[in-house]
Parts: structure tokens; C-alpha cells; sequence
């Protein structure tokens, strides 16, 4: 049982020590709204896995995320090592896992629940991505709709990374002696 002078976070169960900044939690960042009024198990279940809103910071830093581990892997590594050639399709499909770990590891680091900034951000990191492994290619030629299938299946995978790292940073459900 809690101290009276501590109020327990409805998200990931740890014991804030009054004046709470910003009314958030110092552990997770999720909101720490109406503490007076007491939800039930159900409330908690449901409003520990929604997205509070979008941050134009963890946006700013997904972006630099998937834009540096897409430079890095799909551009950088084939100009290293030459035996690597990712033109056209063998690069969206370096792309994909890339975007999910870009995504996997904004949930992991970030504060609170934020799944749609990684999702954004490999939106716009996949557009010019698939611009320039289209123009690129040479013998893997791959038709232009393709390229917008395989950008859209990499976008979804960044959300399911984005989930998974957060579901991993919360841990399991705080339990309650009921």
C-alpha cells in the first residue's frame, strides 16, 4: 500500500513524492490527471496504452533516429563495402527492418506513450528513400508501386516497433493487491 504522501502512478505503478512537475509522472512522463478521483481497474487498463498527444520533440528525434540508421545502413554501407549493391528492391527490403528497429527504439528511450511520432517520421524519412532507390536501380528493377507497398509495410512495421519498445520501457501491468 502506498504512503500517504506519495501517489501512485496509473500507468506504470511508481510512487511520485508530492508536488508532481507538470503534473506527470517522474518515472514514465504519463499524466498524472485528477488524482482525487479513484479509477477502476478497467479505466487503468485502457488508458494505459493510449498515445497522450504528439511531441514535436520525440518527432524531432525519431527523425534524426530513422534518418541516420537509414543513411547509415541502406546508403553508407553498399559505399564501405562493394560487395553490398542495395539498388532498387534488395533496399526497400533493408529499408523495412530498419525502419522497425528506428521505431523500436524511440518507444524504448522516450517518455510516456508516443507511437505515432515514429510512425511519422518513417513516412517522411520513406518517401525519399524509395525516391532514390528507384532512380538508383539498374538490374534489380522494381515497378514505381512497389516501392509505395513496401514504403507503407515499412511505416506499419516502425508503429509495431514503436509498440513493442514502449510495451518493453512500461513493463508488465502493476499489480494490485484487491
Amino acid at each position: 500500500m502506498a504512503k500517504p504522501n506519495q501517489i501512485l502512478c496509473p500507468s506504470c505503478g511508481y510512487k511520485n513524492t508530492p508536488p508532481i512537475p507538470n503534473n506527470r509522472c517522474v518515472s514514465c512522463g504519463a499524466k498524472m490527471e485528477d488524482l482525487k478521483r479513484a479509477m477502476s481497474r478497467q479505466e487503468e487498463l485502457e488508458r494505459r496504452y493510449q498515445q497522450e498527444g504528439f511531441s514535436v520533440l520525440w518527432f524531432g528525434v525519431a527523425v534524426v533516429i530513422m534518418g541516420v540508421l537509414t543513411a547509415a545502413l541502406v546508403m553508407g554501407l553498399p559505399m564501405v563495402i562493394s560487395a553490398f549493391d542495395f539498388e532498387g528492391s534488395a533496399g526497400m527490403v533493408i529499408a523495412i527492418p530498419v525502419w522497425f528497429v528506428g521505431g523500436m527504439l524511440v518507444g524504448l528511450i522516450s517518455p510516456g506513450k508516443t507511437f505515432v511520432e515514429p510512425v511519422v517520421a518513417a513516412f517522411l524519412i520513406a518517401i525519399p528513400t524509395a525516391f532514390l532507390l528507384q532512380r538508383s536501380e539498374t538490374v534489380k528493377v522494381m515497378p514505381g508501386f512497389m516501392y509505395i507497398l513496401m514504403s507503407a509495410v515499412g511505416v506499419l512495421f516502425s508503429l509495431i516497433g514503436a509498440y513493442i519498445g514502449e510495451r518493453i520501457q512500461m513493463g508488465p501491468p502493476p499489480t494490485t493487491t484487491d
